[in-house]
């Protein structure tokens, strides 16, 4: 919070004039403006012992590495004095960045060596989904709190093994889904969980379009990018490049998710934050659904190209009855209850069919979520005092095998049930798609 040259009164009165126009009510709106007041002052104290930090994939100026790690230095809790990337020209970027925040850090091609480092306490992690469970894992063996990149993981196998590492090492883990820490995503939640729109029916979560590419011809490797290093556990292949236009298609950095060798596309991106957000409005952070039913247009068939399915719906059942539906729309969370009633919410605005159904105060005794306002600030927060985040390792898994499950039957064409307890389908061939193996000499050891 920054309130400038502006008194308290002022400065409250502009902050609830901003968050009364994303649709937030006036009665919740001053909820979210003392809690953060009473957040501002816990850390102005905390400022002066600065928590040492590291960077494991920092990457491009649009890269979340270097998102999460300009937000936690914005908080003025931290120092970072290392980063990691498996490209020279990520880390000489980044050296620039740290620079400019004035920390003097030292470089890593591989991520081992900076964890070996027993001054850092904390790591942040944005890299290729296929490295976050091995990444994880050795930073919390290593005795490192760990703030990881959505989504947790490749596979449910290494999303539950990095579940399992947090419980045993009792390391602080927060992962990425900082919608959690949006006070409107927050407000729908915990207006469908106080029965604000009667039993929920449904929730649809609209994730948008995979894109598409054309044959990508082998590359030379760009010069410095250990290319090797950055494919790690998936198999051995060609760099591969192609500029149209204004247009880059690669199987490297940002456009790794288009790939199921290396993420989920959109399914596991954006599918990860807001199937996220309905498993909190259900009440299910540590359950799933018991049937998923996927369907969607074929991938590509040409060789070499981006291999997730363009458009998708996945209808998911859940014990109670609730249907979840995830389609290849923009964008956001609908929860629809009884009586035709709904609350909509994105990152821009909450609404609803009727407006009284937000701007009724909830009762004294309703049913609160946890609460923050910044997701960075709240993992500090927790490594100072080794509370549980708002959004734990098993939370992060149980989000995004919600995902996982939708891209399991949409690739095999299926209806199938699934135990979220046993964490198994009753179906072999999918079952035999909940782990993927590692090339040597990279192997899951949780």
């Amino acid at each position: 919070m920054n309130r400038g040259n502006l008194s308290r009164r002022g400065f409250m009165q502009t902050s609830l004039a901003a968050m009364a126009a994303t649709g937030l009510p006036a009665w919740y709106a001053r909820e979210v403006f003392a809690h953060d007041e009473a957040k501002a002052a816990a850390a102005k104290k905390a400022e002066g012992e600065k928590i040492i930090m590291g960077a494991i994939g920092f990457g491009s100026p649009q890269s979340r590495g270097r998102q999460i790690a300009t937000d936690a230095h914005n908080t003025k809790q931290v120092q970072y004095i290392a980063i990691c990337d498996a490209d020279a020209n990520h880390r000489k970027r980044g050296v620039e960045d740290m620079k400019k925040f004035d920390y003097d850090v030292k470089t890593h091609e591989d991520y081992r060596e900076l964890l070996d480092n027993k001054d850092i306490q904390a790591v942040t992690i944005a890299v290729p989904d296929h490295w976050h469970a091995l990444i994880a894992i050795e930073a919390l063996k290593k005795g490192k709190d760990v703030y990881a990149e959505k989504p947790l993981a490749l596979t449910i196998a290494e999303g539950r093994a990095i579940a399992n590492a947090h419980e045993k090492t009792g390391r602080v883990f927060q992962v990425g889904s900082q919608q959690r820490s949006d006070p409107r995503f927050r407000l729908a939640c915990e207006l469908v969980r106080n029965g604000r729109l009667g039993k929920i029916k449904t929730v649809e979560t609209r994730i948008g379009k995979n894109p598409t590419s054309p044959t990508l011809p082998k590359a030379e490797v760009p010069d410095g990018l250990n290319w090797d290093l950055w494919l790690g556990p998936t198999p051995k292949v060609d760099y591969a490049y192609l500029k149209q236009g204004n247009k880059a298609y690669t199987r490297c950095h940002y456009e790794f998710r288009w790939w199921y060798t290396y993420s989920g596309g959109k399914m596991t991106d954006w599918g990860a934050h807001h199937n996220d957000i309905a498993q909190w409005g259900l009440g299910m952070d540590k359950s799933g659904p018991i049937e998923v039913e996927g369907k969607g247009t074929a991938p590509s068939k040409e060789p070499n190209s981006y291999d997730t399915h363009p458009t998708f719906t996945v209808n998911y059942t859940y014990a109670n009855g609730t249907k979840l539906v995830c389609i290849s729309e923009e964008n956001g969370v609908k929860f629809e209850g009884e009586d035709g009633k709904w609350i909509f919410v994105d990152r821009q605005k909450i609404t609803a069919s009727d407006k009284a159904l937000i701007e009724e105060k909830l009762p004294e005794n309703a049913t609160k979520l946890y609460e923050s306002n910044n997701h960075m600030a709240n993992f500090l927060e927790c490594v100072r005092t080794r509370k549980p985040t708002i959004c734990p390792a098993e939370v992060g898994h149980r989000s995004v095998t919600v995902c996982h499950i939708g891209v399991i039957s949409t690739r095999l064409g299926k209806k199938l049930k699934w135990d979220p307890v046993k964490e198994r389908f009753d179906d072999e061939e999918a079952n035999k798609m909940l782990s993927r193996e590692m090339r040597a000499p990279w192997k899951l050891d949780a």
